[in-house]
């Protein structure tokens, strides 16, 4: 005895139908069984079966959840990261090319920060965005399977995966740069010393590249399968997983505690630097004999740079996962967005721009440009008042550029 039976689509809060499948009850195998039942067809209106005995049957579905992507960068992210790539490139060609003339700058971490945050941004700004979007509805199969699971998952496909490693990595090489510059600046200030401790930069080397590989290697072996790759990133963009399936901030993936805690304690640590460094400069040399305003100019440009390459603008990032009113919550977004996007611009500015080399290169390159004269042509001419005459009037006309001048002389 055949039976064809028909069931209402049950539909799911920002999710699709990707598979069903129609079963009965086995009372001997005490589970859901397809045998003799098939598919018939599907439509928005509902799912029929056909099966070719009578038991208590069922259809059982899979959905996929519907992503909702993120948005292109807007004008400000690209604005800023754009001008960060092309600050942060001329600054690790100053550091590099400048590095015997400045004996006493901590080129090594500089530049490392740098390199970090350069190759940091040129991936947001190339791969944060999902190259493999489910845009497209699922095809339902004609095989009648049982279904594994009432959410369907993709398996990984490799690129937004890689980019989201990428990006946690250097990243967190940032930060731990960040926080080994500070420690560097502790050091000195405490020894009295013009330049780093000894076998300070093998620790720093070993620490820097190091430590952000533990971290990431740790996160992916904890949290990523192949068959579910959503436990390490998110689906949206290539980024650390961070919400939960209703939306809600879960601390358990690795955003919480493989990038948000390690970059929090360094945070901390780095405020703590800037704070000793600020009150360290104060107190120092009290008898200045600049104005006081100019002194005070500089120590709030030194700590100032000092907060830029620490990258104390991430601070505003942890405010805004505290609930606020949306007014503060959209001052605090563009501040964000504004400062640390141009981060690698503030640092060209404060640590390549301002120092003597440059500013001696700029001032000799435009002292000759402003004073420089090309001759256009000079004429001399010689006149005799007559041959009974002894005396001889000459004179040379020399024109140039920027001033025309016109020369009389007499000999006799």
């Amino acid at each position: 005895m055949s039976r064809l039976l028909s069931n209402s689509l049950q539909t799911v809060p920002n999710a699709s139908l990707y598979d069903f499948a129609c079963v009965w009850w086995n009372y001997t195998l005490k589970d859901w069984s397809t045998f003799g039942c098939s598919k018939v067809n599907h439509s928005e209106d509902g799912l029929r079966c056909f099966c070719n005995h009578t038991t208590n049957f069922a259809v059982l579905m899979s959905f996929r959840k519907d992503f909702k992507y993120a948005e292109a960068l807007n004008w400000i992210t690209i604005l800023g990261c754009s001008m960060s790539i092309i600050g942060l490139s001329l600054t690790i060609t100053f550091q590099i090319s400048t590095r015997k003339s400045r004996k006493t700058n901590p080129t090594v971490l500089l530049v490392s920060v740098c390199v970090c945050l350069l190759i940091f941004t040129l991936l947001f700004m190339l791969g944060v965005d999902n190259p493999h979007k489910q845009l497209d509805k699922p095809e339902i199969l004609e095989d009648n399977v049982l279904p594994p699971s009432d959410t369907h998952t993709e398996q990984d496909r490799g690129p937004c995966t890689a980019v989201a490693v990428l990006l946690q990595y250097f990243l967190l090489g940032t930060f731990t740069w960040n926080t080994m510059y500070a420690t560097n600046v502790f050091l000195m200030i405490r020894n009295s010393l013009a330049t780093s401790p000894s076998h300070f930069t093998a620790y720093t080397m070993a620490i820097g590249w190091g430590l952000p590989a533990v971290v990431v290697a740790l996160t992916l072996g904890i949290t990523y399968r192949v068959d579910d790759p959503l436990g390490y990133r998110q689906e949206e963009f290539c980024w650390l997983a961070a919400l939960d399936p209703k939306g809600n901030f879960d601390f358990k993936l690795p955003m919480f505690w493989g990038f948000l805690i390690p970059v929090a304690f360094m945070l901390m640590f780095n405020t703590v630097m800037l704070v000793y460094f600020a009150v360290t400069t104060c107190k120092t040399n009290p008898h200045l004999t600049s104005t006081r305003h100019t002194s005070m100019k500089k120590k709030f440009l030194s700590s100032f740079s000092l907060a830029v390459v620490l990258g104390l603008s991430w601070i505003l990032g942890y405010l805004l996962l505290i609930p606020q009113n949306q007014t503060m919550y959209t001052i605090l977004n563009i501040s964000f967005c504004v400062l640390t996007t141009t981060q690698g611009l503030q640092i060209f500015i404060l640590f390549t721009a301002r120092t003597a080399i440059v500013k001696k290169k700029m001032s000799s390159t435009l002292n000759s440009v402003s004073s420089a004269g090309i001759p256009l042509h000079t004429r001399k001419f010689s006149l005799w008042r007559g041959e009974h005459s002894d005396k001889v009037e000459s004179y040379t006309q020399q024109d140039t550029v920027l001033f025309p001048t016109c020369s009389s002389q007499t000999s006799n």
